[in-house]
C-alpha cells in the first residue's frame, strides 16, 4: 500500500515509543513488527530504552542534560509523529513510561506533535484511558481517533514477529500508519521540514 509521503525526497519519520521496560516486552515486539511493515515512504525508529532515562527532577533540567535524556528529547524533536505502545500496570501507566513523559512536560518538542497510540493486548482500557488524558494535555495534536489494538498477550516477541507478517495484519498496520502519516503531513513542514 502506497504512502502519502512516498513522493516525497525526505520520507516522514515516525518515533514508536514502547512503554516496557522489560526485554522481552509485547509492546516493543509490536513496534519493531511496525517498523519492518511501513509503507515505502514512511520510517520508523523504535525507542525502547525507558529503563535509561534518569527519574525525572527539575534540579536535573539544566544544561548539560543527562545523556540519555538528551537523546530522548532530540529524538522526539527530530520525528514528525509518535507512536506509542505501553502495558497496563496496576490499571495505569508503567512509571517508566509516566517519567519519560515528565521529562517532556516542560519543553517545546512535544507541544504540537502528533500523537497516536496502538494496543498489544485486548485488556488495559484503564491505562489507555489515562495515556489519552495525559497525551491530550501535553500535545495538541494527540490524534485519538488513529488507534489500532492487536490481541497479542503473552506471546513471545517470535511469535508476535510472526503473527504480524501475516497479510492480514501488515495490511491493518499499513492502514494505520498511512492514517497517521495523512495526520503529520498537515503539520510536517510546519514543524521541521
Amino acid at each position: 500500500m502506497p504512502s502519502p509521503t512516498s513522493q516525497r525526497s525526505v520520507p516522514l519519520r515516525l518515533l514508536a515509543i514502547s512503554g516496557s521496560a522489560r526485554q522481552e516486552s509485547t509492546n516493543t515486539a509490536l513496534l519493531h513488527a511496525v517498523r519492518k511493515a511501513a509503507p515505502e515512504g514512511i520510517n520508523v525508529t523504535v525507542f525502547d530504552a525507558l529503563g535509561t532515562l534518569p527519574v525525572f527532577s527539575p534540579d536535573l533540567e539544566a544544561n548539560p542534560l543527562p545523556p540519555s535524556v538528551a537523546a530522548f528529547m532530540s529524538a522526539v524533536e527530530t520525528c514528525h509523529g509518535i507512536i506509542i505502545s505501553s502495558p497496563e500496570y496496576v490499571r495505569t501507566l508503567p512509571g517508566g513510561l509516566k517519567n519519560a513523559i515528565d521529562w517532556l512536560v516542560s519543553g517545546e518538542q512535544i507541544i504540537d506533535k502528533p500523537v497516536a497510540l496502538l494496543h498489544a493486548s485486548h485488556r488495559g482500557d484503564d491505562m489507555l484511558a489515562t495515556l489519552r488524558l495525559v497525551l491530550s494535555t501535553i500535545t495538541s495534536r494527540f490524534e485519538p481517533d488513529i488507534f489500532e489494538r492487536f490481541a497479542l498477550m503473552k506471546a513471545s516477541p517470535d511469535e508476535i514477529a510472526h503473527i504480524m507478517r501475516a497479510p492480514e495484519q501488515k495490511a491493518r498496520i499499513q492502514t494505520y500508519l498511512t492514517s497517521f502519516a495523512n495526520a503529520c503531513e498537515t503539520t510536517k513542514d510546519e514543524l521541521i521540514g
